[in-house]
């Protein structure tokens, strides 16, 4: 298994991928048979125990609460697609359901954020 960040996505918060051995019919299995899934992504990490959206094989999206306050939402997307050496490749892309997690742009054009005193 390798792991990479890809900062690539423009709407994610984080991004991951990885690799595994595995055929991807058996990790997409994993990421959306409730009683696998529950071993490393339990229901009480989920705002909803059911995805969703799926596409059948390929990617699947949960929505993920917060255990503590304030609570925050955010969505959680499994791409998954065969990769070169026979195995799959995951991705894992988080996005913030919550516009006040975004960091705040610059009112000017030099792109330099400055706080009031």
């Amino acid at each position: 298994m390798s792991d990479a960040v890809k900062p690539d996505h423009p709407d994610a918060n984080l991004v991951l991928e990885f690799d595994f051995d595995a055929p991807p019919a058996k990790v997409w299995r994993a990421v959306t048979i409730p009683a696998l899934r529950e071993r490393w992504l339990p229901d009480t990490d989920l705002a909803g125990a059911e995805p969703e959206s799926s596409v059948t094989g390929e990617q699947v999206s949960y929505r993920l609460r917060d255990s503590e306050p304030p609570f925050r939402e955010s969505h959680v997307i499994f791409r998954i697609e065969p990769n070169e050496a026979g195995g799959t490749r995951v991705r894992i892309i988080q996005q913030a359901c919550d516009d006040r997690v975004k960091l705040p742009q610059a009112a000017n054009t030099n792109c330099c954020l400055m706080r009031a005193a």
